[in-house]
This record gives structure tokens, C-alpha cells and sequence, in this order.
């Protein structure tokens, strides 16, 4: 699974009205923490790959078990996800790759293996976010090129691209990533990770 993973200072800018500034970077951190260690304790994914170039987030996710890899600078999210594939394919050429948001704080390793299971069934798959406008999750299967066109409206860009979109009822774990003050009520509601709660102590509503 590849995560990318933008320098903290400047990731979940959006969120900034509703936290505050200083709290934005700690928390963009916490909802990684939490998706990688759900990513992690999901029992069809073999091991993690971060890009990221932020040292206070490569310190902490390769704590949890994740592998960091450089984000090469200037490239933006897809050469970064691209980036990721590869250096996962040179380990293990034959490998199925996926990629998955960073900030997805309420992820549920159960719900994230059901996704896992049915995109399995196709060369490219992809699962649209809450809002069906965006992408949380891409994958390709052996011998497939990754193809990520995240960001914005990346759900008919992947469609148009030839990836098949799973649907699934029941994952929203893996479909509610936060880059709102809405969408983290939203999280909170569905029922956010350890570091996350720690650092947003507060219930929705």
C-alpha cells in the first residue's frame, strides 16, 4: 500500500479554519498515524510505503511499521503515488499496488480488507470518497501501471481512465477523509483513531 504524505506544514491547509493553524500540522500527522496503522493491522496488505519528505512524519510513521520513501521534490501527489508504486515493485515485481489517502482517520482494517478483496477481481479499481466527487483508494493488479490522477474531481478521471469503481456498502471508513471542519464531524461520528482523538478530544455534534 502506498501512502503519500505532504510536509505537514503545509497538509491540510482547508482544515485550518475550523482547528486553527497550530493545531492543523498535529492533527494532518494524527489522521496519518491512524491510517497507517489501520493499513497496517489489515491482514491483506503486506507492508506500507510512505512518501513523504517531512522528517517529523517519516520519525513517526516508521515507528508504526511503515517503510519511507523520499518524495522527490516538486512532483506533486500522482508522481508521488507513482514514485511509491515503483519503489514497491522493486521489491517485489509482481506485487498487486495500491494506494490509499493519508487522512483517513476513522479507517477500519476490516473495512478496508472487503475493498481490498474486490478490487482484486479487477486490472485497475477504485473506491470514490464520501462526497463522490474525489478518490481514497486506487489499485492495479501485476503486470498493471498504477495510473493515479488524484485530487479534485479524480473520480471520473480514474472512471475515464479505465478503472473499474467499487461499489461497496459499508466501507465508509475507508471513503471519509477529512479536509473540512464538516468532514471531521463527520470522522469523529463514524469513530476516529487513538492519536487522532488524543489530539481533537471533542464528539461531533
Amino acid at each position: 500500500m502506498v501512502v503519500p504524505l505532504k510536509p505537514l506544514v503545509r497538509a491540510k491547509s482547508r482544515l485550518a479554519a475550523a482547528v486553527g493553524g497550530a493545531l492543523r500540522g498535529r492533527l494532518a500527522l494524527a489522521f496519518a498515524e491512524d491510517t497507517v496503522a489501520a493499513v497496517l493491522a489489515c491482514a491483506g496488505v503486506r507492508d506500507v510505503v510512505v512518501v513523504t519528505d517531512d522528517p517529523d512524519a517519516s520519525a513517526a510513521l516508521a515507528a508504526l511499521g511503515a517503510r519511507i520513501v523520499p518524495d522527490p521534490p516538486g512532483g506533486g501527489l500522482n508522481a508521488a503515488l507513482a514514485h511509491g508504486a515503483r519503489a514497491v515493485r522493486a521489491r517485489r515485481p509482481t506485487a498487486r499496488v495500491a494506494a490509499l489517502n493519508a487522512d483517513l482517520p476513522a479507517l477500519r482494517p476490516a473495512e478496508l480488507a472487503r475493498v481490498l478483496t474486490v478490487a482484486g477481481q479487477f486490472p485497475r479499481a477504485f473506491l470514490a470518497d464520501a462526497a463522490e466527487i474525489g478518490t481514497t483508494f486506487l489499485s492495479a493488479s501485476p503486470g498493471t501501471e498504477l495510473e493515479p490522477a488524484f485530487g479534485g474531481a479524480s473520480r471520473e478521471r480514474h472512471f475515464s481512465s479505465g478503472a473499474v469503481e467499487i461499489r461497496l456498502a459499508g466501507v465508509d471508513s475507508v471513503r471519509r477523509d477529512v479536509d473540512t471542519g464538516e468532514d471531521l464531524a463527520a470522522a469523529l461520528a463514524l469513530g476516529v483513531g487513538p492519536r487522532t482523538a488524543a489530539r481533537w478530544p471533542r464528539t461531533a455534534g
